[in-house]
């Protein structure tokens, strides 16, 4: 009697290859296992040559040494880690990934070390080009990694010059302080939101810029800055534009009147100068206090 043929099942190796995460897993000192497929296209490293070699080597930018080694000891003591990474690429290019790690324990001990990640940037990518804010991806020296189209809509900067530079360069000298304080580690604090200038065109414009770490532990070397116009300081702004025109047309009426007291003055009898001459005082206070409270 014919049977029927037992159903193949994929190998392990078959089903990881065909993730579209980057899947690599180390042993304990970090030396690659294995690399699939999408790891090759991610980090630009063909499996042949990065098995065998430290994954530090092949996927750790120089900035986050430090940060990766702060991983691995969280992951020798059971604790596995998710977040934003910056990650470099086999010519040297560096960006951010999503990544996730965990330990591979037999008896309780730790052996390996899977993790899986892809660029941050194709991650969210839809989520920031739907949204009107302006979003940035800035590593530990604020180097733009990611712009999104609104940057151009809103501040007229072209993506493809705000990538690769410092967010720094657009800012105004007076708020880089704020800047970086709103950009420094704040574990307390998910999300720091603050006010600076930024350059638009030939000029400044205030703008709230809000920014979320993209991992929060252990460290941070990289956040999410959303950025548009705000509206509270455009306003105020405005008002202080309005005021200095005010205060310049009462001022140059207030001119007008006293010349034309003294003029008054000149031809005035005795009984109506002393009149004129504190109209002309009063006129003079005016005046002094327009300069001294409501400077232009």
């Amino acid at each position: 009697m014919d049977t029927e043929a037992l159903p193949v099942h994929p190998s392990a190796d078959e089903l990881l290859h065909a993730l579209g995460h980057a899947v690599i897993a180390t042993d304990t000192r970090g030396t690659v296992l294995f690399w699939n497929g999408a790891a090759e296209q991610l980090y630009g490293w063909p499996a042949a040559e990065a098995v065998g070699r430290d994954v530090t080597e092949v996927t750790v930018p120089e900035l986050s040494q430090r940060a990766a080694a702060e991983i691995m000891a969280a992951l020798r003591e059971g604790r596995p880690w998710s977040g934003g990474f910056p990650v470099r690429r086999r010519g040297g290019e560096v960006l951010h990934a999503l990544v996730t790690d965990s330990g591979v324990y037999r008896n309780g001990e730790l052996v390996a070390i899977v993790g899986a990640s892809l660029n941050l940037g194709d991650a969210v990518r839809h989520l920031m080009e739907r949204s009107s804010d302006a979003a940035v991806l800035v590593d530990a020296h604020h180097v733009v990694s990611y712009a999104s189209p609104a940057v151009a809509n809103l501040f007229g900067w072209p993506v493809d010059e705000v990538v690769g530079r410092p967010i720094t360069d657009r800012i105004h000298p007076q708020d880089l302080d704020v800047f970086e304080e709103l950009l420094a580690a704040d574990p307390t604090r998910a999300e720091r939101v603050g006010e600076v200038r930024v350059r638009t065109d030939d000029a400044w414009s205030w703008v709230e810029v809000a920014a979320t770490d993209l991992y929060t532990q252990p460290g941070s070397l990289g956040q999410v800055c959303n950025i548009r116009r705000s509206e509270r300081l455009a306003r105020l702004e405005e008002r202080e534009r309005i005021l200095e025109a005010v205060h310049s047309e009462v001022l140059q009426d207030l001119f007008a009147a006293t010349l034309e007291i003294d003029l008054a003055l000149t031809d005035a009898a005795p009984s109506s100068a002393a009149r004129i001459d504190a109209a002309r005082e009063a006129v003079g206070r005016a005046i002094q206090a327009l300069r001294e409270v409501v400077k232009p």
